[in-house]
């Protein structure tokens, strides 16, 4: 196992939140990415992966209580929180492969269940084309399908993660969570809304927020093919947004419609759509993503 704690107070070090403990995984080119783990247990280890943008924090009060029952890993990605930054773009087949590095660096063999939220959705339906005798169950929150992806929304992405930095580093923490992160549900400890803010209203997130963006045309091809190719048949939850937000009265039915088609053709597999919620179904309404992912453990456990 290829992994280290950190002191507090040295370079890296983030405190990760009541409960909650902090290490970090040497990848194979040298690079560290730290990773946030809670629990313990015999059951299937679960595995978050976030949003662009978002580093590990933004999973902190989900992870606590899924660590209640189960092991759980999260971990910033390159370039956030306190992960080395990466020299290589970050296509979605090197996202996949930091995955596939900390999974190795952990020393983990046993199927996992992997959830992942936006962007983190194509991540983890690579990794698992790619390694499926590792993955035991998968949570898809409001995940990122090939048919909302344009070149005229990844240039606006990138545009906006460019100016956030801007705003960010003079100062403006406040505006960015407001402008990025409108809603936390009441159910989410203030300690942790200021745990998920450190590490996402910053310079540091927003750029690397930003050089992910810029491999999302890049990475189409793959993402049709893993959709064409459907998805793996292992306990699937996927959960999509049922509110419409501004500039999406065309987006959000295709795209929950599409979510609905693809999970049709898992056998174990079901969409669940989360009314009265946006996009950000982890902050905005925690206690159905908590209920989705401890169904699917329960469900690998009932298997195994």
């Amino acid at each position: 196992m290829k992994t280290h704690t950190h002191r507090p107070g040295s370079p890296g070090h983030l405190d990760p939140g009541a409960g909650l403990t902090e290490a970090f995984v040497a990848l194979p080119d040298g690079r560290r990415l730290r990773s946030v783990t809670a629990g313990e247990g015999d059951g299937p280890l679960v595995v978050f992966e976030a949003g662009m943008s978002a580093p590990a924090a933004s999973w902190v009060h989900t992870q606590r209580e899924i660590g209640a029952r189960t092991r759980t890993v999260a971990y910033d990605r390159a370039g956030y929180g306190g992960s080395d930054p990466d020299p290589r773009d970050r296509t979605i087949e090197r996202l996949a492969d930091d995955l596939a590095g900390l999974l190795d660096g952990l020393g983990e063999t046993r199927p996992v269940v992997l959830v992942g939220h936006s962007w983190g959705g194509p991540v983890i339906r690579l990794l698992a084309e790619r390694r499926p005798h590792r993955v035991a169950g998968l949570v898809f929150v409001d995940a990122t399908v090939a048919e909302l992806v344009s070149g005229r929304g990844a240039r606006i992405l990138s545009w906006s993660f460019g100016a956030l930095t801007v705003l960010a580093r003079f100062g403006g923490r406040n505006l960015v969570a407001k402008l990025t992160q409108p809603r936390f549900s009441g159910a989410i400890a203030e300690s942790d809304v200021d745990v998920i803010l450190r590490d996402y209203a910053c310079a540091r997130a927003m750029r690397a927020g930003r050089r992910e963006a810029a491999q999302v045309v890049p990475a189409l091809a793959t993402m049709r093919r893993l959709q064409a190719a459907g998805t793996p048949a292992v306990p699937t939850i996927c959960l999509q947004a049922g509110r419409v937000d501004r500039g999406m009265s065309r987006t959000r039915p295709r795209f929950n419609r599409v979510a609905a088609e693809l999970m049709a053709a898992v056998p174990d597999g079901r969409v669940v759509v989360v009314e009265d919620t946006g996009h950000l179904i982890p902050q905005e309404n925690p206690a159905v993503v908590r209920e989705a992912i401890l169904e699917i453990v329960d469900a690998v456990a009932g298997r195994r």
